[in-house]
């Protein structure tokens, strides 16, 4: 009887701790039964955001391969640069970008992915790409104002920002500009066309005239 007595305590001693420690691990989630402010915060992000094997866009990228490329893109491009090979880089990390914050638009993470895209896309001096880092500049301000992207994009929205971009070489003896472009309504954005020099028009091709021989 004192070893089955024994016994028994010594199980319904394991038992209590073993759900003592269960009690602790769902105390300590974020999504325990009375969580705490910072734990329903933690609870509603993890809710939100996107699975750390899930792959997005055609080459199938992860958020980290989204943010390596922007990254190494924005290293590459030095200073600025049209060239079409970091171009397409870009682009494909940025459609993996919007089919990710297609899926999960309440991701907290996709704050950094945007701040990243932006250091990529504003070094590409070609119109899209200017346009397109306005763009997720004014969405940070506007979906992650609390965050730390949130901030600093606001305080640079306020200098103002610069596109830059350029047009294509037009004939000597026009304005040098291809097209009107439109004043922009947020006096936020500032447009800087850089015109190519102009190409000297080819003068009309036609059959030369006979050259008339010299009189004696």
């Amino acid at each position: 009887m004192k070893i089955t007595s024994l016994t028994g305590g010594i199980v319904l001693a394991g038992a209590i701790a073993l759900i003592g420690s269960a009690t602790a691990r769902a105390a300590e989630h974020p999504c325990a039964e009375k969580p705490s402010k910072w734990q329903r915060t933690e609870c509603r992000e993890m809710v939100r955001s996107a699975p750390g094997d899930q792959y997005f866009g055609r080459l199938k990228m992860s958020y980290l391969g989204i943010n390596n490329t922007f990254r190494d893109d924005a290293i590459r491009a030095g200073a600025y640069t049209t060239n079409s090979g970091l171009i397409s880089s870009v682009n494909f990390a940025d459609e993996a970008l919007r089919d990710w914050a297609h899926r999960y638009p309440g991701d907290p993470q996709l704050a950094r992915s945007y701040f990243l895209a932006i250091q990529a896309m504003s070094k590409l001096y070609v119109q899209p790409e200017q346009e397109r880092a306005y763009h997720y500049m004014l969405v940070l301000v506007k979906k992650f104002p609390h965050s730390y992207f949130g901030k600093v994009m606001k305080e640079s929205l306020a200098r103002g920002f610069t596109e830059h971009w350029y047009a294509p070489a037009q004939p000597c003896g026009t304005s040098g500009v291809p097209s009107p472009i439109a004043t922009p309504s947020d006096p936020r954005l500032h447009i800087d066309l850089l015109v190519a020099p102009c190409v000297p028009t080819p003068a009309p091709s036609g059959s030369p005239s006979p050259a008339s021989s010299p009189i004696p």
